[in-house]
Protein backbone atom coordinates (compact mmCIF):
# COMPACT_ATOMS: atom_id res chain seq x y z
CA UNK A 1 0.00 0.00 0.00
CA UNK A 2 1.12 3.52 -0.73
CA UNK A 3 2.06 6.02 1.50
CA UNK A 4 -1.15 8.19 -0.32
CA UNK A 5 -3.28 5.38 0.63
CA UNK A 6 -2.45 4.85 4.33
CA UNK A 7 -2.49 8.85 4.76
CA UNK A 8 -6.01 8.58 3.30
CA UNK A 9 -6.79 5.33 5.81
CA UNK A 10 -5.68 7.87 8.68
CA UNK A 11 -7.91 10.32 7.72
CA UNK A 12 -10.33 8.53 7.76
CA UNK A 13 -10.07 6.25 10.43
CA UNK A 14 -9.21 9.40 12.84
CA UNK A 15 -12.71 10.86 12.03
CA UNK A 16 -13.98 8.17 14.01
CA UNK A 17 -14.39 8.09 18.20
CA UNK A 18 -13.34 4.69 18.55
CA UNK A 19 -10.21 5.22 17.30
CA UNK A 20 -8.57 7.60 19.97
CA UNK A 21 -10.35 4.62 22.76
CA UNK A 22 -8.81 2.07 20.19
CA UNK A 23 -5.33 3.51 19.56
CA UNK A 24 -4.86 4.08 24.17
CA UNK A 25 -6.00 0.80 24.67
CA UNK A 26 -2.51 -0.79 22.00
CA UNK A 27 -0.28 1.41 23.55
CA UNK A 28 -1.18 0.64 27.11
CA UNK A 29 -1.51 -3.11 26.06
CA UNK A 30 2.35 -2.66 24.93
CA UNK A 31 3.68 -0.77 27.49
CA UNK A 32 2.02 -3.38 30.17
CA UNK A 33 3.80 -6.20 28.43
CA UNK A 34 7.10 -4.10 28.56
CA UNK A 35 6.26 -4.00 32.07
CA UNK A 36 6.02 -7.57 32.61
CA UNK A 37 8.47 -8.49 30.58
CA UNK A 38 10.96 -6.54 32.25
CA UNK A 39 10.05 -7.73 35.78
CA UNK A 40 7.55 -4.63 36.66
CA UNK A 41 10.86 -2.43 36.05
CA UNK A 42 9.79 0.98 37.91
CA UNK A 43 11.72 3.13 34.45
CA UNK A 44 9.08 0.40 32.19
CA UNK A 45 6.00 2.25 34.38
CA UNK A 46 3.04 1.79 32.25
CA UNK A 47 1.64 5.03 32.49
CA UNK A 48 5.14 6.47 31.15
CA UNK A 49 5.54 4.04 28.43
CA UNK A 50 1.93 4.45 26.98
CA UNK A 51 2.39 8.54 26.97
CA UNK A 52 5.60 8.12 24.82
CA UNK A 53 3.61 5.79 22.49
CA UNK A 54 0.73 8.32 22.34
CA UNK A 55 2.53 11.30 22.12
CA UNK A 56 4.74 9.37 18.77
CA UNK A 57 1.70 8.33 17.92
CA UNK A 58 0.11 11.36 17.33
CA UNK A 59 2.97 13.37 15.98
CA UNK A 60 3.85 10.95 13.71
CA UNK A 61 -0.22 10.99 12.47
CA UNK A 62 -0.18 14.81 12.70
CA UNK A 63 -3.49 14.62 14.63
CA UNK A 64 -4.94 17.15 17.03
CA UNK A 65 -5.22 16.33 20.67
CA UNK A 66 -8.42 17.39 20.51
CA UNK A 67 -9.69 15.04 17.36
CA UNK A 68 -7.70 12.26 19.96
CA UNK A 69 -9.34 12.86 23.09
CA UNK A 70 -12.72 12.54 21.56
CA UNK A 71 -12.22 9.05 21.28
CA UNK A 72 -9.92 8.49 24.49
CA UNK A 73 -12.76 10.31 26.83
CA UNK A 74 -14.64 7.42 27.54
CA UNK A 75 -10.96 6.13 29.65
CA UNK A 76 -11.02 9.45 31.23
CA UNK A 77 -14.91 9.09 31.95
CA UNK A 78 -13.40 5.98 33.99
CA UNK A 79 -11.00 7.74 36.42
CA UNK A 80 -14.48 8.69 38.85
CA UNK A 81 -15.72 4.92 39.32
CA UNK A 82 -11.83 3.84 39.02
CA UNK A 83 -11.21 5.92 42.03
CA UNK A 84 -13.99 5.10 43.80
CA UNK A 85 -13.73 1.65 43.56
CA UNK A 86 -10.30 2.33 46.18
CA UNK A 87 -12.63 2.25 48.70
CA UNK A 88 -13.00 -1.56 48.21
CA UNK A 89 -9.06 -2.36 49.68
CA UNK A 90 -9.40 0.45 52.05
CA UNK A 91 -12.17 -1.31 53.49
CA UNK A 92 -10.01 -4.81 53.79
CA UNK A 93 -7.81 -2.11 55.81
CA UNK A 94 -10.28 -0.12 58.20
CA UNK A 95 -9.22 -1.48 60.96
CA UNK A 96 -5.48 -0.22 60.71
CA UNK A 97 -6.66 2.92 59.12
CA UNK A 98 -8.53 3.30 62.12
CA UNK A 99 -5.92 2.61 64.30
CA UNK A 100 -2.86 4.93 62.54
CA UNK A 101 -5.82 7.89 61.62
CA UNK A 102 -3.92 10.31 63.72
CA UNK A 103 -0.55 9.39 62.76
CA UNK A 104 -1.89 9.90 58.90
CA UNK A 105 -3.37 12.95 59.12
CA UNK A 106 -0.38 14.44 61.08
CA UNK A 107 1.82 12.96 58.81
CA UNK A 108 0.34 14.36 55.67
CA UNK A 109 -0.21 17.91 56.92
CA UNK A 110 3.09 18.07 57.91
CA UNK A 111 4.22 16.78 54.33
CA UNK A 112 2.30 19.14 52.76
CA UNK A 113 3.37 21.83 54.17
CA UNK A 114 7.17 21.97 54.12
CA UNK A 115 6.60 20.51 50.34
CA UNK A 116 4.95 23.31 49.36
CA UNK A 117 6.72 25.77 51.20
CA UNK A 118 10.25 24.51 49.94
CA UNK A 119 8.90 24.15 46.02
CA UNK A 120 7.81 27.95 46.36
CA UNK A 121 11.49 28.70 48.19
CA UNK A 122 13.78 26.86 45.68
CA UNK A 123 11.35 28.19 42.80
CA UNK A 124 11.44 31.58 43.82
CA UNK A 125 15.35 31.08 44.00
CA UNK A 126 15.36 29.81 40.61
CA UNK A 127 13.74 33.10 38.99
CA UNK A 128 10.23 31.81 38.31
CA UNK A 129 7.64 33.90 38.20
CA UNK A 130 4.70 34.08 40.64
CA UNK A 131 1.93 32.05 38.44
CA UNK A 132 5.05 29.72 38.10
CA UNK A 133 5.44 29.57 41.65
CA UNK A 134 1.92 28.71 42.59
CA UNK A 135 1.36 26.33 39.75
CA UNK A 136 3.69 24.19 41.18
CA UNK A 137 2.68 24.22 44.74
CA UNK A 138 -0.29 22.08 43.78
CA UNK A 139 2.01 19.75 41.86
CA UNK A 140 1.72 16.65 44.41
CA UNK A 141 -2.42 16.72 43.97
CA UNK A 142 -4.55 14.50 41.75
CA UNK A 143 -4.46 16.42 38.43
CA UNK A 144 -8.32 17.27 38.17
CA UNK A 145 -8.26 18.83 42.14
CA UNK A 146 -4.49 20.41 41.41
CA UNK A 147 -6.28 22.46 38.26
CA UNK A 148 -9.01 23.60 40.19
CA UNK A 149 -6.71 24.60 43.19
CA UNK A 150 -4.13 26.69 40.90
CA UNK A 151 -7.16 28.64 39.28
CA UNK A 152 -8.27 29.59 42.47
CA UNK A 153 -5.17 30.66 43.93
CA UNK A 154 -3.68 32.07 40.59
CA UNK A 155 -1.89 29.70 39.18
CA UNK A 156 -1.93 27.93 35.21
CA UNK A 157 -4.26 25.22 35.69
CA UNK A 158 -2.83 23.84 32.38
CA UNK A 159 1.13 23.92 33.70
CA UNK A 160 -0.36 22.70 36.99
CA UNK A 161 -1.78 19.65 35.15
CA UNK A 162 1.24 18.62 33.70
CA UNK A 163 3.67 19.20 36.48
CA UNK A 164 1.06 17.37 38.32
CA UNK A 165 1.40 14.22 35.88
CA UNK A 166 5.10 14.30 35.51
CA UNK A 167 5.43 14.21 39.42
CA UNK A 168 2.96 11.07 39.46
CA UNK A 169 5.34 9.53 37.34
CA UNK A 170 8.43 10.72 39.06
CA UNK A 171 7.23 9.12 42.16
CA UNK A 172 5.88 5.95 40.06
CA UNK A 173 9.33 5.41 39.05
CA UNK A 174 11.80 6.64 41.99
CA UNK A 175 8.74 6.44 45.16
CA UNK A 176 9.93 3.16 46.75
CA UNK A 177 13.20 2.69 45.54
CA UNK A 178 13.96 5.71 47.56
CA UNK A 179 11.74 4.70 50.52
CA UNK A 180 13.66 1.62 50.06
CA UNK A 181 16.98 3.40 50.95
CA UNK A 182 15.16 4.74 54.05
CA UNK A 183 14.92 1.79 55.47
CA UNK A 184 11.25 2.01 55.32
CA UNK A 185 9.79 -1.23 55.71
CA UNK A 186 6.35 -0.78 56.50
CA UNK A 187 3.70 -0.87 53.38
CA UNK A 188 1.19 0.88 55.14
CA UNK A 189 4.12 3.86 55.47
CA UNK A 190 5.30 3.78 51.76
CA UNK A 191 2.20 3.68 50.88
CA UNK A 192 0.50 7.24 52.84
CA UNK A 193 4.07 8.65 51.46
CA UNK A 194 3.40 7.77 47.81
CA UNK A 195 -0.15 9.32 47.97
CA UNK A 196 0.49 11.96 49.46
CA UNK A 197 3.67 12.65 46.77
CA UNK A 198 2.60 10.92 43.75
CA UNK A 199 -1.25 11.03 43.32
CA UNK A 200 -2.81 8.29 41.41
CA UNK A 201 0.32 7.43 39.14
CA UNK A 202 1.82 6.73 42.22
CA UNK A 203 -0.94 4.71 43.85
CA UNK A 204 -1.32 2.58 40.94
CA UNK A 205 2.16 1.98 40.77
CA UNK A 206 2.04 0.76 44.68
CA UNK A 207 -1.08 -1.39 44.01
CA UNK A 208 1.24 -3.54 41.49
CA UNK A 209 3.65 -4.19 44.65
CA UNK A 210 1.34 -4.94 47.66
CA UNK A 211 -2.24 -4.26 48.23
CA UNK A 212 -1.72 -2.68 51.13
CA UNK A 213 0.64 -0.34 50.26
CA UNK A 214 -1.76 0.65 47.47
CA UNK A 215 -4.77 0.97 49.69
CA UNK A 216 -3.19 3.08 51.99
CA UNK A 217 -2.01 5.35 48.98
CA UNK A 218 -5.59 5.59 47.70
CA UNK A 219 -6.67 7.22 50.80
CA UNK A 220 -3.47 9.40 51.11
CA UNK A 221 -4.42 10.61 47.93
CA UNK A 222 -7.98 11.33 48.54
CA UNK A 223 -6.92 12.91 51.86
CA UNK A 224 -4.23 14.66 50.19
CA UNK A 225 -6.56 16.26 47.19
CA UNK A 226 -8.91 17.48 50.85
CA UNK A 227 -5.77 18.90 52.94
CA UNK A 228 -4.40 20.57 49.86
CA UNK A 229 -7.67 22.43 49.19
CA UNK A 230 -7.95 23.79 52.42
CA UNK A 231 -4.53 24.27 52.83
CA UNK A 232 -2.66 25.68 49.89
CA UNK A 233 -4.09 29.05 49.62
CA UNK A 234 -2.97 30.07 53.05
CA UNK A 235 0.51 28.39 52.74
CA UNK A 236 0.58 30.30 49.52
CA UNK A 237 -0.18 33.76 50.94
CA UNK A 238 1.64 33.25 54.08
CA UNK A 239 4.86 32.48 51.36
CA UNK A 240 3.98 35.52 49.81
CA UNK A 241 3.83 37.57 52.61
CA UNK A 242 7.25 36.25 54.18
CA UNK A 243 8.99 36.89 50.85
CA UNK A 244 7.99 40.09 49.66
Amino acid sequence: MENTDLQTLWVYLSTSPLTGLTITLVAYLIAYTLHRKTGTHPLTNTVLVSVVLLILMLEITDTEYATYFEGAQFIHFLLGPVTVALAIPLFQQFAQVKRLFIPIILSMVTGIVVGTISVLFIAKLLGADLATQISLSARSVTAPVAMGIAEKIGGIPSLTAVLAVLTGIIGAVIGTQYLNLLNIKDNSVKGIAIGNSSHGIGTARAFTLNTTMGAFAGLSMALAALLNALLLPWLVKAFLIVSG
